[in-house]
């Protein structure tokens, strides 16, 4: 007779379907009295410390055309290199900072999120990582959400230091992971597939 597992078993992958974006953002979807709010709509909140920017792009599919489906989120640590979050050890966090934002992307698959510069973050085995901001990208036809980083294009110094900025240099596509500063505008287009395809993290 076989042991019995002491696990649950794993089920099957599902695409996230047509729809995520209605279900993750009802209220953008005019889809009004489920939540007060849609969750990770505000990042900043009056008395933010740091500078202000402004995180724009559109999500690109494999053959150029937009994805106006999709869900896109973002990570980041504050102005200080500090995440809100209950596993940061270290102390400070911005209170007026989540550090989380969740946008569905519009028709022509853009998104745009008020935020601040992230300050450097230190990596375990010491040194620091270059400023980012972390992203997730969920739509339909996709089993497991994307995940990705943007750095920024006035960082050349720290980017050069950043040990998966280094890796993707290797490879030549460093490039999609830098997301172009002009004022407090920084312009980040993600491409899920094709010539200029975005790297994507396996975490």
């Amino acid at each position: 007779m076989s042991k019995p597992l002491e696990y649950l078993k794993e089920t099957s992958s599902q695409t996230a379907g047509p729809y995520v974006h209605i279900g993750m953002t009802p209220n953008w979807s005019d889809i009004n009295g489920v939540i007060p709010e849609d969750l990770g709509r505000r990042v900043v909140s009056d008395g933010v410390k740091g500078e202000r920017i402004k995180v724009t792009g559109r999500v690109i599919d494999g053959g150029g055309n937009p994805v106006g489906d999709c869900v896109v989120e973002i990570w980041q640590a504050d102005a200080n290199g500090i995440y809100n979050s209950p596993m940061e050890h270290r102390s400070g966090v911005d209170p007026n900072f989540s550090g989380w934002g969740r946008q569905a992307a519009g028709e022509n698959g853009e998104f745009a999120f008020e935020t601040v510069k992230p300050g450097s973050v230190p990596l375990a085995g010491g040194g620091l990582m270059a400023p980012h901001i972390t992203f997730w990208i969920v739509a339909r036809g996709i089993n497991i959400g994307l995940q990705t980083r943007m750095y920024f294009s006035d960082e050349e110094g720290a980017n050069q230091k950043d040990p998966i900025l280094a890796k993707a240099r290797m490879i030549g596509r460093d490039k999609t992971l830098i997301g172009q500063r002009d004022g407090n505008i920084v312009t980040f287009d993600i491409y899920l597939q094709g010539e200029n395809e975005t790297v994507f993290l396996d975490i």
